[in-house]
């Protein structure tokens, strides 16, 4: 099969590979598409690695492991591969554990599908692993606040979707060109509200203390970071509650997380985590814990698959590249350069030359 490896700059050279077989637990899908994540452009220059960097799979589950029940060869899929391992989605053929992959709906496309699984899981894990916000099957009745910074990009605006699931309300929304997308998320008659970062800090900080005047709310105790620029977390902490708030950041050398107060209930937010058990004689194990990251992420991706059916739940919009795996150097040097607002880069495998 063919795979597209990704090196510095991003650089990206496609090769012939063997086809991979799944372990026990795990699936091989035929990718259809490959969505695209900034880490994959990243990650060779974190690393100083080069490898098949991708993990949004969207396509058709090929071959199942011993131990899987709930998927057999020919299902419609979406799902998320273990990030830094071998086998990514830039390919033809891509593994998956079982536990991050779902079914998707006839009536969701692939290309929609491949924008969903690293994105959102990342946004679900914020609000409610970290930030511990009610969630979807406990929404909230009370005003609650929330702080979503970066909220056009794929995370921001799957947090604002789960937030409005779980009637998360007011929203403040901080975006810059995408605000036009993200118009179409939030809920005005409920106090939600967006900020545009392009006009300053001090603009920025203004706007969220105006919104939260008009809603009448006193205090923000909530704040997700998606993006992690622009001085995301500078200006969160400007307006955040100094006594009890919770803020979640999405990049581990986020600038500004060093200076966040003792008081202020910080996070990082690693999409990695549902690929995590519990560590067997931890601190969690000796306390009888049982359920992980792991259980989460299982948990999650099949409320997705069900919000897709049903349709309270919706993909990122999204831009096909053209060239198959050889468009991937060309998509990920827009992510890098910053052209893309308000889409999620995909692939069409076939279309490989």
């Amino acid at each position: 099969m063919k795979e597209a490896i990704v090196s510095i700059g991003p650089k990206v050279k496609v090769h012939d590979v063997p086809i991979p077989t799944p372990n026990a637990d795990q699936v091989l899908i035929k990718v259809i598409y490959s969505g695209s994540n900034p880490k994959d452009w990243k990650g060779p220059e974190w690393t100083n690695t080069s490898s098949n960097s991708g993990d949004d799979i969207a396509g058709i589950i090929e071959e199942v492991g011993d131990n899987i029940t709930e998927f057999k060869k020919g299902d419609r899929v979406a799902a998320f591969h273990e990030m830094f391992t071998p086998h990514g989605s830039f390919a033809e053929y891509s593994i998956a554990w079982a536990h991050t992959t779902f079914h998707l709906p006839k009536k969701t496309t692939f290309e929609e599908g491949a924008t969903i699984p690293l994105a959102a899981m990342t946004a679900a894990l914020g609000l409610y692993l970290k930030l511990k916000l009610p969630e979807p099957w406990h929404a909230t009745t009370v005003p609650t606040p929330l702080i979503i910074y970066g909220a056009s990009g794929a995370v921001g605006a799957f947090a604002i979707k789960l937030a409005q699931i779980s009637n998360i309300h007011p929203i403040i929304a901080i975006a810059g060109k995408g605000q036009p997308y993200v118009e179409t998320l939030i809920s005005r008659e409920k106090g939600d509200a967006i900020v545009d970062y392009r006009m300053g800090d001090e603009a920025v900080v203004s706007g969220i203390k105006e919104a939260l005047k008009k809603t009448g709310a006193t205090a923000v105790r909530y704040a997700y970071d998606a993006v992690s620029a622009h001085n995301s977390i500078p200006n969160i902490l400007k307006v955040l509650d100094e006594d009890g708030g919770k803020l979640s950041y999405v990049l581990r050398t986020a600038p500004g997380a060093d200076d966040i107060p003792g008081a202020v209930d910080k996070s990082y937010t690693m999409v990695g985590d549902v690929h995590q058990d519990v560590k067997p004689n931890s601190a969690k194990a000796n306390a009888g814990i049982k359920i992980s990251g792991k259980d989460f992420g299982y948990a999650y991706f099949r409320l997705f698959s069900r919000g897709l059916q049903e349709g309270w739940f919706t993909p990122h919009p999204y831009e096909v590249v053209p060239g198959g795996l050889r468009g991937i150097e060309l998509g990920l040097t827009n992510l890098k350069g910053g052209v893309n607002s308000a889409i999620k880069y995909v692939f069409k495998i076939e279309d490989t030359e």
